[in-house]
């Protein structure tokens, strides 16, 4: 099978030399990379062409995340199509082998990797990302949860299902969602690790969650989300936080980032669906609840990418 990377970017010069580095120094070589642009003023194009990216431009008044995903997937000629974000980097060598692993099985139509941060990732964040994406794999998961910032879906999946170009945001949600209920098969490949990089204000944050709640709102239609429970959640992951950060010794360095994190990401949600305040119970557990699992050593991977040594622009 021949693996095509898609990446949408926008003014992403400070990260993208780095994630086209750990994919050239892959075990199992990515075919082709097709980097979707939005209008970038800083040299974002120019590094994506100077590893060898194939550019497709999209206007900014045309962009939204599902109409910028499938301007890539439309011009990658790859049989699976490895979707991944612009400010995320791989940290094994070995990543793209167990991208594709899932797929020796011809049920597989979606499989999603795990995200980690870094030193600038906020604290909340990163709990975030470990109750988002567990270490351990997930071999055909029940529930549609799926994140584009680390993906990979067959072309011909892609090709009958298209992603929602009206959706404000959760458009790799709402695919799988789709590709589940008639009957394909959804993996999570824990052994696939990229670092995530979030360098968000506390606007930026709010507005993120915002958005996704409209679009979840759109796509799931259950139970309701309703500001007294946003208002006990917040509170619920705020004191998780600051136990986690004292059992860490991190408590004084993150005082005032913890709450703050955590009442942008809960006023956006309420923001997002003030007007129709619906979420499915199901997912709100996965999306908002605190993890108190401790983490286990995941140290045979394989060999971590040294991007020290790289003379790439922008590492």
């Amino acid at each position: 099978m021949t693996i095509s990377a898609v990446i949408r970017a926008y003014n992403e010069g400070e990260h993208l030399g780095r994630l086209l580095t750990g994919l050239e120094r892959q075990t199992v070589a990515v075919d082709e990379v097709v980097v979707v642009d939005s209008g970038s003023s800083d040299d974002t194009v120019a590094i994506a062409r100077a590893h060898g990216c194939r550019v497709v431009p999209i206007a900014k008044e045309e962009f939204t995340f599902g109409r910028s995903l499938n301007f890539g997937c439309d011009a990658a000629k790859g049989d699976l199509l490895l979707i991944v974000s612009a400010h995320v980097y791989p940290v094994y060598e070995t990543y793209v082998q167990h991208m594709i692993s899932p797929f020796d099985d011809r049920d597989t139509a979606i499989a999603y990797g795990r995200q980690v941060g870094d030193h600038r990732t906020k604290f909340s964040e990163t709990r975030i990302m470990r109750k988002w994406f567990p270490e351990q794999s997930i071999r055909n998961q029940s529930h549609p949860f799926s994140n584009n910032a680390n993906a990979i879906i067959r072309k011909d999946v892609w090709s009958q299902l298209r992603y929602d170009e009206q959706l404000t945001g959760l458009e790799d949600l709402d695919l799988a969602k789709r590709a589940l209920s008639l009957g394909m098969r959804l993996d999570y490949v824990a052994e696939a690790p990229v670092v995530h990089v979030h360098e968000e204000t506390w606007s930026t944050i709010r507005n993120r969650y915002r958005r996704e709640a409209i679009a979840y709102k759109r796509i799931m239609n259950e139970e309701q989300f309703s500001a007294r429970e946003a208002v006990f959640l917040a509170g619920v992951n705020i004191m998780s936080d600051y136990y986690h950060a004292v059992r860490h010794g991190e408590l004084l360095g993150h005082l005032i980032d913890i709450p703050s994190f955590r009442v942008a990401q809960f006023l956006g949600a309420v923001e997002g669906f003030r007007t129709d305040p619906t979420m499915s119970q199901s997912l709100l557990r996965r999306f908002y609840y605190p993890d108190l699992r401790r983490p286990r050593s995941t140290a045979d991977l394989g060999t971590p990418i040294d991007y020290a040594d790289s003379t790439g622009s922008n590492l």
